[in-house]
């Protein structure tokens, strides 16, 4: 492999000036808001940075972020004012925010272009956060000016985003663009309606942002931070610590894989909402209609988090169609290590460290026809090419002849006669790099290990590196997130931690239209298997939230940010009931993704029998979910419940599945424990009875 020169280690490190980028789709899509936001971090962990350049547009949130960063003062150019390069060269600031990338400078400017400043200021030692639209990248003018209809006049050469250390893509959806252009956050009032009809008409939107993702994809190592397909809302009211409110559930929509935004409820001091706010990078929203009557139709939320009071005891009145989570905004997080070992391969990452141990390569794609395979064996021959003793121990080309001929060249291993990897073949033959593709593969009956994922670890065990593939839907703890976004369940997955183990992990971004394309073409799925697929599991809106899900779990993994957990333990309530399985699997995979313990608790009344079997199911589950499992009596099941939870523990039951009764209805379970003294409370919503299958390639 290549040796990584000095200054490039420096920069990964971040010790090193780096040029980072915030490409849009299109003005609005919040690249000033994430300059600032990100600018205000460097800060706050005691870089010396300031504001070269930046375009508010008199936005007072913006204005407000601006203010919080000491600015290098212009230079006039004749009538004009501009950025000041000189002055921020000689300056002591390691960091310059500079927004308008692709602006053309006065006469008299050092350089022509403020990009060319970007340029000079790293080449001088400081790092840069800068920003653009896709439209002014060179390569992408032209089918932009055809789409909006008149010309890009301010281009940016498409080596300059090469030469970037990070290109952060802002994915932001059409429907929100059009939810800022409505709000007045984009262009003046009085433009918003001429905006609407011309280069923000939807069609426009969509296919600008179909550039920007193709302007990702064709880039060697993108980083980007998209836009969230789904969103978890913090209602904030007065009288507690909004900041650690908000960190504690940073930790729950962390592992939920939603956005956190926030709104307030009553009298909210400003300039600490936003402090709270900024420190864990939520949102605001306006409050949602008559949320303070606890009614939530208005809200656009697949999670819902309350202080625990009057507000969370009118919303449980009723069923609730997405989850709540009933929070004590007085307790801390938890700092301290569960006290269950729920890690599946904590001893394989302390393994890892050790002297002769194999180096595990994951190409993680958001679903299959993505490329990953074809990736890995390009990788694979670049290896070989610089002799390195590369063996394709399986690899799976699905009938696809771009991938059969990158194959060719490369040493193959046969196969067991069942058609798995022979292990024991790889072993002995002891190559120095081995490709294993599907990492998330069942292995037939009567194989040694029972997945894939297993044999890799035994392989890296006897010191042979292993490249290998994988989608972001068999992630084990993102079962819901794929279930909620598709309505489908994936039945083959792997424990989330394999990515912890992983020593690279390298994401193969493709827009969504690519693969829809890919798929008509047959370089998927048979001929017979277009059509549903498209009308079902590779729907537009499913690959991009897909797509959304892989660069939160790269940009996790590389960033290896760990939120703290919102509470030390979850107790689940079930029924002796066979469909609460799947309610103790759905908590078992959020504890799993939070690393905390789990307990399954289901009450019986005095002189009660339930079915044995169903209750050994239950039992069985809870186990496999690493958690325990308790059947206990009690004549108030939902007192009994709160009585065995302790203080930092979160009890989780599942909402009424019917109507809400007019007249004499009993009061629903979750009421009922929150009545009885519960602090904190997770109300989970139903979910479907029926889905479907992921299609395997």
């Amino acid at each position: 492999m290549e040796r990584p020169s000095p200054q490039s280690l420096l920069t990964e490190l971040g010790l090193g000036p780096r040029l980072t980028i915030y490409l849009g789709s299109t003005p609005g899509a919040g690249k000033t808001h994430r300059l600032l936001t990100d600018a205000i971090g460097q800060q706050q962990a005691r870089r010396r940075v300031a504001i070269g350049w930046i375009e508010t547009k008199d936005r007072p949130d913006l204005d407000a972020l601006a203010a919080r960063l000491p600015v290098i003062p212009p230079r006039r150019f004749g009538a004009f004012e501009d950025f000041d390069l000189e002055t921020a060269l000689r300056s002591d600031f390691e960091t310059i925010v500079l927004d308008e990338l692709a602006h053309a400078n006065p006469e008299g400017a050092p350089n022509v272009k403020r990009w060319q400043d970007a340029l000079a200021l790293r080449a001088a030692g400081k790092s840069v956060l800068g920003a653009f639209n896709v439209q002014h990248l060179e390569t992408v003018a032209p089918v932009a000016e055809r789409i909006l209809g008149f010309p890009v006049r301010e281009l940016v050469p498409l080596s300059f985003l090469k030469a970037a250390d990070t290109v952060v893509a802002l994915d932001v959806s059409p429907s929100i663009l059009e939810s800022r252009l409505r709000d007045g956050r984009i262009v003046r009032p009085e433009d918003i309606e001429r905006a609407y009809a011309g280069a923000f008409k939807p069609q426009n939107l969509e296919l600008l942002r179909e550039l920007l993702l193709r302007t990702i994809d064709g880039l060697t190592i993108p980083v980007v931070a998209p836009a969230r397909t789904s969103a978890a809302l913090a209602v904030i009211t007065p009288g507690f610590d909004a900041e650690r409110y908000l960190r504690r559930l940073a930790g729950l929509t962390d592992a939920l894989d939603l956005a956190l935004e926030t709104t307030s409820l009553g009298a909210i001091d400003p300039e600490t909402y936003l402090d709270a706010r900024l420190a864990v990078d939520a949102s605001r929203v306006d409050p949602p209609a008559k949320l303070d009557r606890g009614e939530l139709d208005a809200v656009r939320a697949a999670l819902i988090a309350i202080p625990n009071g009057e507000l969370a005891a009118k919303i449980l009145m009723r069923p609730v169609d997405r989850d709540i989570y009933v929070v004590d905004p007085s307790r801390p997080a938890i700092v301290r290590a569960p006290e269950g070992a729920r890690h599946p391969y904590g001893h394989v990452v302390g393994d890892r460290m050790k002297l002769g141990y194999g180096k595990l390569i994951i190409f993680l794609g958001s679903v299959a026809g993505s490329g990953k395979t074809y990736a890995m064996l390009d990788r694979a021959q670049q290896l070989r090419d610089e002799g390195v003793d590369v063996v394709a121990a399986l690899v799976e080309t699905h009938g696809r002849a771009e991938t059969a001929a990158k194959l060719e060249g490369l040493e193959r291993l046969a196969r067991l006669p069942n058609g798995e990897l022979d292990r024991e073949a790889l072993l002995q033959r002891r190559p120095q790099t081995a490709l294993i593709d599907e990492l998330a593969h069942t292995n037939a009956a009567g194989s040694p290990y029972a997945k894939r994922y297993d044999d890799v670890i035994n392989v890296l065990r006897a010191g042979i590196s292993v490249m290998t593939t994988l989608n972001v839907q068999h992630l084990e703890g993102l079962g819901d997130a794929v279930e909620r976004i598709t309505g489908t369940r994936v039945r083959e997955t792997v424990p989330d931690a394999i990515l912890e183990v992983a020593d690279e992990l390298i994401f193969i971004d493709v827009a969504p239209d690519v693969l829809r394309q890919r798929l008509r073409e047959g370089k998927i799925y048979p001929r017979e298997r277009i059509d549903a697929a498209l009308s079902n599991f590779f729907k537009t809106e499913h690959l991009a939230a897909l797509r959304e899900l892989a660069i939160r779990e790269v940009l996790h993994a590389r960033l290896q940010r760990r939120h703290a957990r919102p509470f030390g333990r979850i107790v689940v309530g079930v029924l002796p009931r066979e469909r609460d399985v799947a309610l103790i699997e759905r908590m078992g995979r959020l504890a799993g993704r939070l690393d905390v313990d789990l307990r399954v608790v289901t009450i019986l009344k005095p002189g009660d029998d339930a079915p044995h079997a169903v209750v050994d199911a239950l039992a069985r589950t809870a186990r496999k979910a690493r958690g325990s499992f308790l059947s206990d009596r009690g004549d108030d099941a939902a007192q009994r419940l709160v009585a065995i939870a302790e203080p930092q523990d979160v009890i989780a039951v599942e909402s009424p599945r019917g109507p809400r009764r007019l007249f004499g209805g009993k009061a629903s379970f979750a009421s009922r424990v929150l009545k009885a003294g519960a602090k904190e409370l997770l109300v989970l919503a139903p979910r479907a009875a029926s889905v479907t299958s992921e299609p395997s390639e």
